[in-house]
Order: C-alpha cells, then sequence, then structure tokens
C-alpha cells in the first residue's frame, strides 16, 4: 500500500480558478455559526450524514455499530485473507482482486465449485490445501474448506486526485463500514469523480468488503489514504478547490451550491457522529439535504453521498 510519491503540488495562483475562489472565501463568515446565511435552519438530523445520534436512535444501520466494529489494523503490505464459503463466493462474484484460492481436498459443496469455477475463469491460480494449513492462513477463522487470498490495494497519492481543470474528489470522514465506503465509492464513479480519500487512522481501508460493496468500480476510482484529513483538506483548499461539509449543521442545500461547478471537494462523515469538529472547521461551508415532512432521520453515509454527488453533478453539466 506504498503510497506512490509526487512533486510538490502547483501552487494556487498559478492556477486558472485561484480568483474566483479567493473572491468566494474572503464572503465566508468568521466564525461557524455566523455562516448560516441561506435558508432556514436545518432540523437535527434533517442533513444527509452527520446527524448526530440520529441513526442510533432511529435504530438504524451505523458505521460503528455494524457486526465486526471498525477494520483489523495490519500490516499496509500484508494481503488480505476471505474465508467461508458465502464470503469467499461473493468476493469472486463482486470481482475482488484475488491471488490465490485456497480449497480442501474434500470440498465439494456446490457453492466451492462455482468458486473454482469463477477463479478458474480470472486465471486465480487453485492450491489444494489442507486443514491446518487453512487453519494457520485464515489465522484459526472459519473457513469452512476454502480461502481466498486477496492482493493489498495500492493507494494513490492525495495529488493525484487533482485531475483536469475542475476535478472533483470525494473525502471519507470517520466512515467505518466497509459497504458504506464501497458505496460512496459507487456514487463517486457514477456521477465522475476523479477520486476519493479516506484517512489512514479510525477509518474504513480498501478491504475485499470495499471492493465487493463498489461493485469492481475501484478498478477505475482511485483512493488516496492520508495520514490526516484536515491538512490534506487545507492543501486541496491552497490547490483552488472548494471544500463543503455534508453535515446537519449545514443550512445551504447542497444543490444551490454554485461553486459546486469549479474544482470542489465534497466530505462525507458518518451518520452516528458526523463530520468531526476539526474537519467541519476546516470545510469552507456546511450544506445539508432537505428532507420532506421535516422528519428527522439519518440517512445512511452512502446514500447520502450518492444524493450529494447526484445534485453536485447537475450543476457541474
Amino acid at each position: 500500500m506504498a503510497k506512490s510519491k509526487r512533486g510538490a503540488t502547483p501552487k494556487a495562483e498559478d492556477r486558472h480558478w485561484h480568483d474566483k475562489r479567493q473572491k468566494a472565501r474572503a464572503a465566508k463568515p468568521a466564525s461557524r455559526s455566523s455562516s448560516r446565511t441561506t435558508g432556514p435552519a436545518a432540523p437535527r438530523g434533517s442533513a444527509a450524514t452527520g446527524a448526530r445520534g440520529a441513526g442510533a436512535a432511529a435504530g438504524r444501520d451505523t458505521d460503528t455499530g455494524r457486526a465486526g466494529g471498525p477494520p483489523t489494523r495490519r500490516s499496509p503490505d500484508a494481503p488480505e485473507v476471505v474465508a467461508g464459503r458465502n464470503p469467499v463466493l461473493e468476493a469472486l462474484r463482486g470481482s475482488v482482486p484475488g491471488t490465490t484460492l485456497y480449497v480442501t481436498s474434500d470440498s465439494s459443496d456446490e457453492r466451492v465449485r462455482e468458486a473454482i469455477q469463477l477463479a478458474a475463469d480470472r486465471g486465480i491460480p487453485l492450491i489444494e490445501a489442507a486443514k491446518p494449513q487453512l487453519d494457520r492462513l485464515t489465522d484459526g477463522s472459519i473457513h469452512q474448506g476454502i480461502a481466498l487470498k486477496v492482493r493489498p490495494y495500492r493507494y494513490a497519492h492525495a495529488d493525484d486526485l487533482l485531475k483536469g481543470t475542475a476535478p472533483l474528489i470525494v473525502a471519507a470522514d470517520g466512515i467505518t463500514d466497509p459497504r458504506n465506503l464501497g458505496a460512496v465509492v459507487r456514487s463517486a464513479a457514477a456521477f465522475g469523480a476523479t477520486g476519493v480519500v479516506v484517512p489512514e487512522r479510525r477509518a474504513a481501508g480498501v478491504t475485499a468488503g470495499v471492493w465487493k460493496s463498489s461493485a469492481g468500480t475501484l478498478a477505475t476510482v482511485p483512493v488516496a489514504q492520508v495520514t490526516n484529513l484536515t491538512r490534506t483538506l487545507k492543501a486541496y483548499q491552497k490547490a483552488g478547490c472548494f471544500v463543503a461539509g455534508l453535515d446537519a449543521r449545514g443550512t445551504t442545500p447542497v444543490g444551490e451550491l454554485d461553486l459546486a461547478t469549479g474544482p470542489f471537494v465534497l466530505v462525507v462523515g458518518s451518520e452516528g457522529k458526523g463530520l468531526a469538529r476539526l474537519v467541519a472547521d476546516t470545510c469552507d461551508l456546511l450544506v445539508n439535504i432537505p428532507m420532506s415532512g421535516g422528519r428527522a432521520e439519518s440517512l445512511n453515509a452512502g446514500v447520502a453521498a450518492g444524493i450529494a454527488l447526484y445534485e453536485i453533478s447537475r450543476r457541474r453539466s
């Protein structure tokens, strides 16, 4: 997962959109509380993400409440192993980039046979392994006689996402559920984003679960992993990007944001906690997705990102 090295990011004044961005920021209120100048105050939980506690109160899935919790930390260069008949089959159906399929000689289940066929069709080597070998490979997990080794994901550099004259970047803040992150990547691909940024700590990285949820779009949408998301957002601002955070405290509907037509970064937080305080303070503006009927509900982070990116793509088109 070594990050590629790039030269220095071009100075903001060297980018053609710099003057327009500076004028927009000059109009930004000094405090976050005074920035709510457009539309009525958003009710708690009416924004797409960051309805603090609303998801849990409504009994909805949150990033931290899913089975397994935050992803297990492991060496960045260590391959991931998917174990079990259903997980392996779903991974192969979802085009997860497997490198080796391990199967015991006594596996005759239909799911195992389909997994072997899918692996053969994709040129993934098949190795017959004894149960003790699979026990060691899966670190004692319940493997049911089959396991798939997945190659480590090669992350892009954050500067790689500044493509074209008006890049569109999605930053995921605190999303720990691989399914949610995969859905964000899938929406990013559908609406023309140049890439997705995720923090290294307290957040999901690219795993087999993310590959599966992204429906294979990870093959076309680069993901950059950064040590400090706030610092990265500030670097994008210096490069001329306008940074908007999707949060319950926002008072500007995302569909009414004119500046989304230029270099733009959309920051999406987890539905359980929303945007971190430093991340929210770094954003140039907090925006929301108006909810009909005044219902205080928290949208799933992946769904919220999809809605917001759709509105942004309408503006950009």
